[in-house]
């Protein structure tokens, strides 16, 4: 999970979503078959820009956060699962677009993985990202992982990057999903499977792209995760930026160089957003986000509150996963209103 404020460490709404998302692929053709011609042939992928070699197909595969654990279930890769980790309360999963993967697979962590539970699991591939897993103070990183002999796959949209030793991001968000579904149709031998989930996202989006409100038109957007005496937000290298960006909106945030990020609420009310999006999920409810939002007096001018325009999306739409498409289409088909009424 990524790094958040003290008051919002539970990600209990991420998988409340009702909305699937259109092509998601779980089904889309058969796990690929285990045995030895399976987990012989090594495979070299680019994972943050740099090489790494995988000597076999992996057969036990642990996953921290939903948004990662569903990009396996999407490929239909939850036979090659020995488990994942997800905070306490994942909500109801009759509700959720991969309710059966998630009945097959164990639920190791009800918080974070950790050397013990993926030692116990005998892992033999760790996918998380930083913030999503891997962190530095706990000792959980891929090099930690590589002297047990566990190799990792780290989730794109959290590479590090040079602005700073934290800083993420290294491509467009939907840019790191295409490339991390494409990185995991090879190793697993899933190619076409990956390929078709692309397409069917990539022509989602473009559908989305086609009606979108143009020029000055485009509703000015801001997103807002948690905080009351400061907003924790959505730079330009987070997913919420494209998704905005794809569903016809503005991020009111592009300028700040980071993913996620705090900001003081002085900038949100100079640059006026025309929509707040929440992200739903923790302990503090979407509606109670909400009622603060319009409740809290510096914000009575700005025209979201003054208009009442807010959307919510969940958790597992604004980052990296699968969902992403669907959250586009979501969200621009509000922004259309918006743009008609505007």
């Amino acid at each position: 999970m990524r790094t958040l404020p003290a008051t919002a460490l539970c990600l209990a709404a991420a998988l409340t979503a009702t909305a699937t998302a259109t092509g998601c692929g779980a089904h889309v053709e058969k796990s690929p078959a285990t045995g030895a011609s399976a987990s012989a042939t090594a495979v070299t992928l680019t994972n943050c820009g740099t090489p790494v070699t995988y000597d076999k197909v992996p057969e036990r595969v642990v996953t921290n956060d939903v948004g990662i654990t569903e990009l396996m279930f999407a490929l239909g890769l939850e036979d090659r699962m020995a488990g994942y980790a997800m905070p306490d309360d994942k909500g109801d999963l009759d509700a959720v677009p991969y309710k059966d993967a998630y009945r097959k697979v164990k639920w190791l962590s009800k918080d974070q993985l950790t050397k013990e539970n993926v030692l116990d699991a005998r892992a033999d591939l760790v996918f998380a990202g930083w913030n999503y897993g891997f962190r530095e103070d706990g000792g959980f990183t891929p090099d930690s992982l590589k002297k047990l002999g566990i190799p990792s796959y780290i989730l794109t949209e959290s590479c590090h990057n040079g602005r700073s030793k934290t800083s993420r991001g290294i491509m467009p968000p939907l840019d790191a999903l295409y490339a991390d579904l494409t990185n995991l149709g090879r190793l697993f031998g899933v190619e076409q499977r990956a390929a078709k989930l692309i397409a069917d996202y990539r022509k989602q989006i473009a559908d989305v792209r086609a009606k979108a409100p143009r020029g000055t038109g485009k509703p000015k957007v801001f997103l807002y995760d948690s905080g009351q005496d400061q907003p924790f937000t959505a730079g330009r290298y987070a997913a919420p930026e494209q998704i905005i960006t794809e569903a016809g909106g503005v991020n009111v945030m592009h300028d700040a160089a980071d993913s996620w990020t705090t900001v003081g609420w002085e900038s949100v009310v100079d640059r006026d957003p025309d929509v707040i999006v929440i992200c739903d999920y923790g302990d503090v409810s979407a509606e109670q986000k909400k009622k603060f939002l319009l409740s809290y007096a510096p914000l009575r001018d700005v025209s979201a509150v003054r208009n009442r325009r807010i959307f919510v999306l969940d958790y597992v739409d604004l980052v990296e996963s699968p969902r992403n498409p669907s959250a586009v289409a979501r969200l621009g088909a509000y922004l259309r209103t918006v743009a008609r009424k505007s």
